[in-house]
């Protein structure tokens, strides 16, 4: 932990993979940096705990998604992580006994048929919710709404066509056997953290930027703010003077509902590793699993969208019941007195994240480029909702962190001259 500073060149707000990116991009710039974190950890919505002896579990992002293109994939092999390239379990790893090949490939044919027909509709100048591209009538809507709760936290009514059209997904997906969250903690290790210091009011009224924080105020030439868009949309931050095209901006990038679960399986030695659980479903409120993540003796399962906040808003433990009663459902009533709750993430009710990532509303996929664009050459911003096209990721944050210290520093460049 640094020392509270009551005057520095950059202060950052917020220790997640945003934060610590713009971080560890200034470290050789001869500039004096805090980075101010509200919680008691660094790392934001990265987060591995150790949910049983032997079994990490990624309480947040757990997957290096587009890997072919993620910067976190070079970050693990300098810092000597593990990287596990298995195929990922959502498509041809499904268990067979509770979703039959025929059926997989329907309803993936048919989901795949929605995304081309999305494509194409967002070559229109005119965004629209991206339901509009379900084909009416279609016994697998609910299944694709369903997947919509999983990538993007809300159902597809509630999401942006232009924004989904987007985001790029190369399908390739790996993992990290210690755990996603325990790499950008390593990661972020050499950052000048004070950790336990919200910030409250960033007052840039006048010729420096002014922080009013939990342990006093700071003074900074300027800042990089990365606290997730809720935040700001509901000014638990303030500015001074005000900056309504941010809030209004974070205002269309709200925060999904996704969370995991995991349980403890005993006899896991007769079910197959990294295999993929569900079955067919005419509702899109509905868990996604996997059977022995790593070939540990567990299930992970996830759950998004207004079933996972519904879940959430029954209370501590409500998910893991629910993921109990789902996979008994899939895999017999043996497996009751064999499933164990271990560990569940509360995204939404976690005060300093208040959701998992966002997605644009309708008619507000422009607004990421307003919530990224500097003010005044002192305010610059990042985070994954500021990311044009690896939005909802770790490594989206974190390169926008990157980016957004060389905006910083380009900026103090120009003054020079």
């Amino acid at each position: 932990m640094s020392p509270f500073p009551s005057e520095v060149d950059v202060a950052v707000i917020g220790a997640g993979a945003a934060g610590l990116g713009a971080a560890r991009a200034l470290e050789h710039s001869g500039l004096s940096v805090i980075v101010l974190e509200a919680r008691d950890r660094i790392g934001g919505r990265a987060h591995t705990v150790m949910a049983a002896p032997g079994i990490p579990f990624d309480m947040g992002c757990g997957w290096l998604h587009s890997a072919d293109r993620n910067s976190f994939v070079a970050i693990a092999k300098q810092l000597n992580f593990d990287i596990n390239k298995s195929r990922a379990p959502w498509r041809e790893q499904s268990y067979e006994g509770t979703f039959a090949k025929q059926e997989r490939h329907a309803f993936f044919t048919a989901m795949d048929e929605f995304y081309d027909r999305a494509e194409i509709a967002a070559e229109s100048d005119a965004d629209a919710p991206a339901s509009t591209c379900l084909e009416p009538g279609n016994r697998w809507n609910p299944m694709i709404d369903a997947v919509s709760t999983y990538i993007n936290g809300f159902t597809l009514d509630r999401v942006s066509l232009h924004d989904m059209d987007a985001y790029e997904d190369t399908e390739i997906n790996w993992r990290l056997s210690a755990g996603y969250g325990t790499l950008v903690a390593a990661y972020g290790a050499p950052c000048p953290v004070s950790s336990n210091t919200p910030v409250t009011l960033i007052d840039h009224s006048g010729p420096r930027v002014r922080l009013e924080t939990s342990k006093g105020t700071v003074s900074a030439a300027k800042i990089i703010v990365t606290v997730p868009s809720n935040l700001l949309a509901r000014e638990d931050i303030r500015f001074h003077p005000p900056l309504p095209a941010k809030v209004d901006a974070a205002c269309g990038l709200p925060l999904g509902t996704n969370n995991k679960v995991l349980l403890a399986l005993d006899g896991a030695e007769n079910l197959p590793s990294d295999s993929g659980l569900r079955g067919a479903t005419t509702r899109s409120g509905v868990g996604s699993f996997q059977i022995r993540p790593f070939g540990t003796p567990s299930i992970e399962g996830f759950y998004g969208g207004p079933f996972a906040l519904e879940l959430e808003n029954a209370g501590e433990g409500a998910l893991s019941a629910q993921a109990i009663d789902e996979v008994v459902a899939l895999l017999g009533s043996d497996f009751r007195r064999r499933l164990k709750p271990l560990a569940e993430s509360r995204w939404a009710h976690d005060r300093f994240a208040q959701g998992a990532y966002s997605a644009a509303k309708p008619g507000h996929a422009g607004a990421r480029a307003i919530l990224a664009a500097p003010v005044d050459g002192r305010l610059f911003f990042a985070g994954e909702a500021t990311s044009p096209h690896f939005f909802s990721t770790a490594h989206g944050a974190r390169d926008s962190g990157e980016r957004a210290a060389g905006e910083l520093l380009e900026a103090g460049s120009q003054k020079k001259v």
